[in-house]
C-alpha cells in the first residue's frame, strides 16, 4: 500500500488546509510557549497562528531551562510584554486600551497547553509569575470541541489569538484567521478518520 505523506505546513495528510490559510501582518507579536506534551497533537490550533502570522515565533516549555530566546524579547525595552493567563489581578480585555503602553512594541505570550499544563508551567517559573497578566473576555463561546474534558468558558490558543486581534483593533486579520480556523475544524474530523472532506460528507481513499 502506498504511503501518502502529511502536509509539512498544516500536518493534514487527506485535507491539506494550506489553500485557506492567509498570511497576515499584525502590529503585534505573539509568541507561543508549548507544553512539550502538545508539539505534535493533531488537535493542536497554534500551528494555526503560527502559520498565519509571519511575526509569531513558538518556544518550548522546560521546567529547568528557561527559553533564552524569549526571555530576550521580554527584556527589551522597546517591548511590553502581556501573558494571556487569568491571574489573581490580571487586566481584562476591556480595559488593555487603558493601561497598555501606546509607545512600546506589543507582545503577547499564549500558554499553548491544557488548562491543567497551563498552570504548572505559571507556578513552576517565576519568569512567567512576574509577566503582566492578560484576562481575555471572549466575544463568543468557544467553538472548539476536538478534545475531552474541554473547560466551560476556556478558549483553544488560535481562539485567543483572534480575540487578541479583535482587542488591538485588527478585525480584517481577525477575520481572515478566524475563516482558517473554522475551516480546519469542518475538516478534522474527516482528517482523523483518514477520508478527504466534501461538502459535508467523507470520501473514502
Amino acid at each position: 500500500m502506498k504511503t501518502v505523506d502529511s502536509c509539512f505546513t498544516c500536518g493534514f495528510t487527506h485535507n491539506c488546509i494550506c489553500d485557506h490559510q492567509p498570511t497576515l501582518h499584525s502590529q503585534v507579536e505573539f509568541a507561543l510557549l508549548y507544553h512539550e506534551n502538545e508539539l505534535n497533537k493533531l488537535t493542536n490550533t497554534g500551528k494555526l497562528l503560527l502559520n498565519s502570522l509571519p511575526n509569531s515565533q513558538h518556544y518550548v516549555w522546560q521546567r529547568k531551562e528557561q527559553p533564552e530566546a524569549l526571555i530576550n524579547k521580554i527584556i527589551q525595552e522597546d517591548t511590553e510584554t502581556w501573558l494571556l493567563f487569568p491571574s489573581n489581578s490580571p487586566t481584562l480585555s476591556s480595559e488593555y486600551e487603558i493601561h497598555r503602553d501606546s509607545s512600546k512594541k506589543q507582545l503577547f505570550i499564549l500558554l499553548d497547553s491544557t488548562w491543567q499544563e497551563a498552570k504548572k508551567m505559571v507556578n513552576k517559573s517565576p519568569w512567567l509569575k512576574a509577566l503582566p497578566c492578560l484576562e481575555i473576555q471572549a466575544s463568543t463561546d468557544s467553538c472548539y470541541h476536538l478534545r475531552r474534558n474541554q473547560s466551560q468558558g476556556n478558549l483553544c490558543t488560535c481562539e485567543a489569538g483572534i480575540e487578541v486581534l479583535e482587542m488591538v483593533k485588527e478585525p480584517e486579520n481577525a477575520q481572515a484567521l478566524s475563516y482558517y480556523y473554522d475551516h480546519f475544524l469542518t475538516v478534522f474530523q474527516a482528517e482523523r478518520s483518514g477520508h478527504s472532506y466534501v461538502k459535508n460528507k467523507y470520501v473514502k481513499k
